[in-house]
């Protein structure tokens, strides 16, 4: 995964006559009620313990018809206790961004309206991709908080960033574009 951002990276760069930057991947820690909850989007890893991950949200990577199949899909989990795999590697991290619990409770609240657009694409013709910095920005503006403002760390980039942000002030998303989880 790291060498396939930095080779999307190098391509992008190239295209847009700009030098290379570093490629940034948001995911939330938040506390409600004396909880701490992790919200993050990662691969399905299998057809069962949806609910012990805390997915509420699953959609297509590449292309809608693809996500008939797990391996094109991804999910977005909000779980209590939650893990972020890659939070040894954060760089600036991590920013509070909110004291309020109203804002907490508003935010998970949210989590499980996330669209599920195509991972990777721009359905909402914002001029950036669905990825999980879309979904965590989607998130911080449902909460009320102004994640316009919210730049990435120094000399690097957080595609998808506007996606979530378009996204958010976008009302009436199909509903073919949201898929619930069952809770087996």
């Amino acid at each position: 995964m790291k060498y396939n951002g930095r080779a999307y990276e190098a391509v992008l760069a190239r295209v847009q006559r700009r030098p290379p930057q570093a490629l940034f991947h948001a995911a939330l820690e938040v506390t409600a009620g004396g909880v701490r909850y992790v919200v993050e989007s990662a691969p399905i890893p299998d057809a069962f313990g949806a609910r012990d991950r805390g997915v509420v949200v699953e959609g297509p990577v590449g292309a809608r018809w693809a996500g008939r199949f797990r391996l094109f899909r991804y999910e977005v989990r909000c779980w209590p206790g939650g893990e972020i795999p890659d939070l040894a590697w954060a760089v600036d991290s991590p920013r509070r961004l909110s004291e309020d619990e109203a804002v907490a409770v508003r935010l998970l609240g949210a989590a499980p309206s996330i669209p599920s657009l195509v991972w990777g694409r721009d359905e909402l013709g914002a001029g950036d991709m669905w990825n999980s910095n879309a979904i965590v920005s989607w998130l911080l503006v449902r909460a009320g908080l102004d994640a316009a403002a919210i730049d990435p760390p120094a000399g690097g980039r957080a595609p998808g960033w506007r996606a979530g942000l378009v996204a958010a002030q976008t009302t009436g998303l199909p509903v073919r574009q949201r898929r619930r989880v069952s809770q087996r």
